[in-house]
């Protein structure tokens, strides 16, 4: 993929207080209405012109941009590689990184970065916008002046946020920890489960009880298995469907979306079709349809038989989290280990 890079000193005069890499993927954010009126990229040469609050921040900043930007349902396993590998090629010569990216896919793909880059310990910060740069009432600017500050924010030396998180609509949540909840409003992102990392006001107050410690040295995974399918219970699901999806070649494991706190359907063709596919070895992951509260099988009846078939239990991992780290773990670790790991917290994704 071609990249195209971009330098720009906001610090007119005396030095920059820190380094922050921008990487431009694609989506709303970037988009500015021309001449014909029609949205084309934008050129992030002139970002300054557009945005001269930037000159009071006083950072260095290197945007790297993808040549053809990525409308964000068009993202896939290896965009999150590029970002990556942008990432650990410039990891000791900036203090921290932001990635403008789509809101529909935001989730995943900061969800991904935060299990393939193990041991991170300056800020990854994920944002975008809803409407264009170039609108009048865009919330584009805030959240880049804001996630800059946070990609550049130091204590004691050290950044405040080690971690990949999502800033959208002042709040700064935990990446791994996030869903998109809303698609005309700005605040586009939640984390029901997850307290926010930070709130922007006046002035931005840390929650620094709830963020990761730093890690001790960065270490990058890049493999993955996509051979992971997604079935959401629905009341008239039937058989035939469901043995369609098992049927499918190649498939190495399957989330259940369920209802409530794990619970699913007793009917016994769908019981023994997933305790059948567990048998012929198939990873089946439980993960709840509710945006809040967790999976806890066997509290009711209706989630009793899948404890006791091997169904594995997601605690209160989001799909976006559970449906990556199931392709970063199966693309890099043996069956038996998965199943171990999987409901285990790798980056600060599950409670335990």
């Amino acid at each position: 993929m071609k990249l195209n890079t971009t330098h720009i000193n906001t610090a007119l005069t005396g030095k920059a207080r820190a380094k922050v890499l921008i990487i431009y993927t694609g989506g709303t954010f970037g988009m500015m209405r021309n001449e014909a009126g029609t949205l084309a990229p934008f050129n992030f040469s002139s970002i300054v012109e557009h945005l001269p609050t930037l000159r009071n921040l006083a950072l260095e900043l290197t945007v790297i941009s993808f040549d053809k930007p990525i409308d964000s349902s068009n993202i896939q396993p290896a965009h999150w590689q590029v970002m990556v590998d942008i990432i650990e090629q410039h990891y000791h010569a900036f203090d921290g990184f932001v990635v403008l990216h789509g809101t529909d896919t935001m989730a995943f793909s900061a969800s991904a970065l935060s299990f393939m880059l193990q041991g991170l310990a300056k800020p990854v910060i994920f944002t975008g916008a809803q409407l264009p740069i170039s609108e009048p009432r865009s919330d584009a600017r805030e959240n880049l002046i804001t996630a800059l500050e946070i990609a550049a924010a130091v204590e004691a030396g050290n950044p405040i946020v080690p971690e990949v998180a999502i800033f959208f609509d002042f709040e700064l949540l935990r990446g791994n920890r996030s869903k998109k909840v809303e698609s005309m409003q700005f605040d586009a992102f939640d984390s029901g489960n997850y307290p926010a990392l930070a709130t922007a006001g006046v002035k931005i107050e840390y929650n620094k009880s709830v963020m990761r410690a730093a890690g001790p040295s960065l270490k990058v995974i890049k493999s993955f298995d996509t051979q992971v399918a997604v079935l959401k219970l629905y009341p008239g699901l039937n058989f035939s469907i469901l043995r369609s999806l098992l049927a499918t070649p190649g498939l190495r494991a399957l989330i259940i979306e369920t209802y409530g706190s794990g619970n699913a359907p007793t009917e016994t063709w769908l019981l023994d079709a997933l305790k059948e596919a567990i048998a012929q070895g198939l990873l089946i992951l439980n993960i709840s349809q509710c945006s809040g509260g967790k999976v806890n099988q066997g509290k009711y009846e209706t989630s009793k038989a899948l404890a006791e078939m091997g169904v594995l239990g997601g605690a209160d991992m989001t799909l976006e989290a559970a449906l990556t780290k199931l392709m970063i773990l199966l693309g890099n670790y043996s069956i038996e280990e998965v199943r171990t790991m999987i409901t285990q917290p790798l980056a600060g994704e599950l409670s335990v």
